[in-house]
């Protein structure tokens, strides 16, 4: 992270921005995982009603590297004071216009609600026990499943040069999230880590 000289002014900005600003509603939905995020679109209006009052904008500057792509967050402040946030990357899938585009829309919602304290992790709303909860509720991940998940997170991370952490936030899912998958929902996330790690095998062969 790099910062001006000083960062008193927008230090005090931002804690003033983060007592009054309203947190955004998780508009977006994840149909594999049933769960709901605040999306890109929420993020910056919840930022953008309450940051100038405040004396605060920012920028976003796109990144990319052999893995991946993400962004590089600056937050300005009135005073000439600023704070600028490591780059932030994702590996990718697919290496095509919409794999990019979709990567870059991750990195930055996902980079801008960590830089303003916007809370725009998943929550999961399928699981909430109502009185209109469904009888039948989806078997249970085994631990075997959660084991092989966690072995492959890491085997993939290794072949990329990233972190595990990178990943699951890939994957849209924390490490303690697993131990809440479905059965099927972890078999499906055990397949996409398998066609992740036979791609970077090949593309590590072909070089």
């Amino acid at each position: 992270m790099k910062t001006s000289e000083s960062i008193n002014e927008i230090a005090k900005a931002l804690a003033m921005f983060q007592s009054e600003v309203k947190q955004p509603e998780k508009d977006g939905t994840n149909p594999h995982f049933k769960s709901k995020y605040v999306t890109l679109d929420g993020t910056v209006k919840a930022i953008h009603e309450c940051a100038p009052k405040h004396g605060l904008s920012y920028t976003q500057m796109p990144v990319s590297n052999e893995s991946g792509v993400g962004v590089v967050t600056v937050i300005f402040h009135t005073s000439g004071q600023f704070i600028e946030f490591d780059p932030f990357i994702l590996p990718l899938d697919k290496k095509t216009a919409q794999g990019v585009g979709s990567g870059l829309t991750y990195s930055k919602r996902y980079a801008l609600s960590a830089a303003f304290g916007i809370v725009s992790d998943v929550d999961d709303d399928g699981n909430e026990a109502t009185d209109n909860a469904p009888q039948n509720t989806p078997k249970q991940a085994s631990s075997k499943q959660v084991g092989m998940i966690k072995a492959k997170v890491l085997e993939y991370a290794k072949l990329r040069g990233r972190t595990a952490q990178d990943v699951y936030q890939v994957l849209n899912i924390t490490v303690t999230d697993l131990e809440t998958l479905s059965s099927k929902d972890a078999s499906d996330m055990i397949k996409t880590l398998d066609g992740w790690i036979t791609k970077a095998k090949e593309e590590q062969q072909g070089a």
